[in-house]
C-alpha cells in the first residue's frame, strides 16, 4: 500500500472543508514569513535584556494575539513577566589588590545583590587558580557552590578569561546570597576591597492559552526560545573587524519558536482540542534556563500531561528530510504514541542519538522533566556537526523551509491523541535521572 501523505492524513483527523485550508495555515510560505522576521537584523540577535529581545516578544505576542488565543489566567497581557533579576555588567566597579586599584576589565564578579561591599574581613574564602589548571572546571567548583571566594586566576589564562567575562556580561540570576569575585593577577594579596553595584534586569517570557474543552485542567504545552546571542563584535584570521557581528539564531531558535506559532494558529483553526493547550516562547535559554524554569512553576507537575519543546528544527537531521529525534525518548512512552499517530505518514520520530551530549537536560523541558512530567524537545539539529550552530553564519538562508512546516505538520498530528485526552504519556520517574534509562521496546 502506497503511503498516505502527511497532509491527506491530517486532513482526515478534521472536517473537509479544513483538510481543504490546512495547508494556507502550515505552509513553507508561512513558515518562512515568521522565521524571516524573528531572525532579521532588525532584531538584533535577540540577546536576553536588549531591546531586540524585546521587540521579538512583542512580535510574538501580536501573533498569538491574532491566532485568537487567551492570555494565562486572564491577565491582560501575552506578555508574562518574570521578577526582576540581578546580574550583568556591573554599572560601577572598585576593586583594590593592597591598595591598588585594578582594571575592572580583569574582575568577573558573580553576584545575586544588587550591591556587594567587601574586603578581607567579610569572610570570603581566598583561592588561587594556577597556571596550567582546567580553568572552565575549576571556575564551575567555585560558582557552583554557595559559599564566597575571592579567586585569584594566573594571568596565563588572559585570553579565556576574556571570554568568559564577555559571556557573564549577558548573564543574571536570582537574587541571593551568592558571590564569587574573579580577579586576574600575579597577586597574592594580604587587603582587598570590592564595591560594586549591578542594574536591574527584566525578563519575560510570551505565553498564549488555547482552553480545554472538557479537561481544561490537564495541560499540554508547546514551547521554543525566542532569545540567543545578539550582537558580539570581533576580528577575522587577519585581525581585521568583522563585517557581521549579528547573531542571528535562525535555526537557535526562532525555529522552534516559528514551529510554536504556527501549531498555535493550527490548533485553534481546529478548535477540538479536549485539554487546555499552553504555547509558549522561553527567553533566557540560552544564559542558563530562567525563563522556562519560572514558567514552570506556575503549574502543578502533575496537571501538566506532556510538553514537546521544539529546538533548532530549520536543517535535514542525519536520517535527512522527514525525520527528528526526540530528547530523553527512552524515558517515557511518549515517543512511541506520537510516532504511532505518524503510521503511514512516511515520517519518523528517532531516540535521541547523541546521548552523550545529555540533550535532554540542557533545553527548556528540563526543569518539568525533572518533576516527573513527560517533557521531551524535539530537533534535527546534528549535534556532532551543526555547522553554524552558535555561530554569525546561523541565518535563514541556511534553513529548509520545506521540511520546516513538515515538521510541524508531524508534531500537530502525532500529538493528536494526547490533546484529545485519549492518550497520555507515562511519566519520568524522577529517581532514575542520575542513570541512564532502560531502552524502550
Amino acid at each position: 500500500m502506497k503511503k498516505i501523505s502527511l497532509l491527506l492524513l491530517l486532513g482526515s483527523v478534521a472536517t473537509v472543508s479544513f483538510a481543504q485550508n490546512i495547508d494556507k495555515i502550515i505552509n513553507a510560505k508561512e513558515v518562512e514569513r515568521i522565521e524571516r522576521i524573528l531572525s532579521s537584523d532588525d532584531m538584533q540577535g535577540r540577546a536576553t535584556f536588549t531591546p531586540g529581545n524585546d521587540k521579538a516578544a512583542a512580535f510574538i505576542a501580536d501573533e498569538f494575539k491574532k491566532a485568537g488565543l487567551q492570555t494565562w489566567d486572564g491577565g491582560k497581557s501575552f506578555i508574562q513577566p518574570i521578577p526582576t533579576m540581578v546580574g550583568g555588567k556591573a554599572s560601577s566597579l572598585s576593586v583594590k589588590l593592597d591598595g591598588v586599584a585594578v582594571d575592572p576589565q580583569n574582575v568577573i564578579i558573580y553576584n545575586g545583590a544588587l550591591e556587594l561591599q567587601m574586603n578581607e574581613q567579610s569572610g570570603y574564602e581566598k583561592v588561587t587558580i594556577p597556571k596550567g589548571a582546567n580553568l572552565n572546571m575549576e571556575l564551575r567548583k567555585y560558582t557552583g557552590s554557595t559559599k564566597k571566594y575571592l579567586v585569584l586566576l594566573d594571568t596565563s589564562f588572559t585570553a579565556t578569561f576574556n571570554r568568559i567575562q564577555m559571556q557573564s556580561a549577558q548573564r543574571a540570576g536570582a537574587r541571593s546570597e551568592k558571590s564569587v569575585i574573579v580577579i586576574l593577577t600575579l597577586q597574592d594579596p594580604k587587603t582587598y576591597s570590592v564595591q560594586a553595584r549591578f542594574p536591574e534586569m527584566k525578563l519575560q517570557n510570551v505565553v498564549g492559552v488555547l482552553p480545554g474543552k472538557s479537561r481544561k485542567n490537564e495541560y499540554v504545552i508547546f514551547s521554543g526560545h525566542y532569545d540567543h546571542l545578539g550582537i558580539r563584535g570581533g576580528k577575522d584570521k587577519e585581525g581585521n573587524p568583522v563585517k557581521d557581528s549579528i547573531y542571528n539564531g535562525a535555526n537557535d531558535d526562532a525555529a522552534g519558536t516559528t514551529s510554536v506559532i504556527m501549531l498555535a494558529k493550527y490548533f485553534k483553526a481546529l478548535n477540538n482540542n479536549e485539554r487546555t493547550l499552553i504555547f509558549a516562547a522561553f527567553t533566557a535559554e540560552e544564559m542558563g534556563g530562567f525563563g522556562a524554569q519560572y514558567f514552570s512553576k506556575q503549574y502543578t507537575p502533575e496537571d501538566v500531561k506532556a510538553m514537546f519543546n521544539i529546538e533548532m528544527t530549520g536543517t535535514e537531521s542525519k536520517w535527512g528530510r522527514n525525520s527528528a529525534y526526540i530528547t530523553g525518548y527512552e524515558r517515557t512512552d511518549m515517543g512511541k504514541i506520537l510516532q504511532g499517530n505518524l503510521e503511514g505518514t512516511g515520517f519518523t520520530f528517532y531516540p535521541d542519538p547523541y546521548t552523550t551530549q545529555n540533550l535532554f537536560f540542557r533545553s527548556d523541558n528540563a526543569t518539568l522533566a525533572m518533576l516527573g512530567v513527560p517533557a521531551h524537545t524535539i530537533s534535527t539539529s546534528k549535534m556532532d556537526n551543526e555547522l553554524n550552530y552558535h555561530k554569525v553564519s546561523d541565518e535563514i538562508g541556511t534553513l529548509d523551509m520545506e521540511n520546516m512546516a513538515m515538521i510541524i505538520k508531524a508534531v500537530a498530528l502525532s500529538s493528536r491523541g494526547i490533546i484529545s485526552g485519549k492518550e497520555t504519556p507515562s511519566r519520568v520517574d524522577v529517581s532514575n535521572l542520575n542513570r541512564p534509562a532502560a531502552p524502550r521496546q
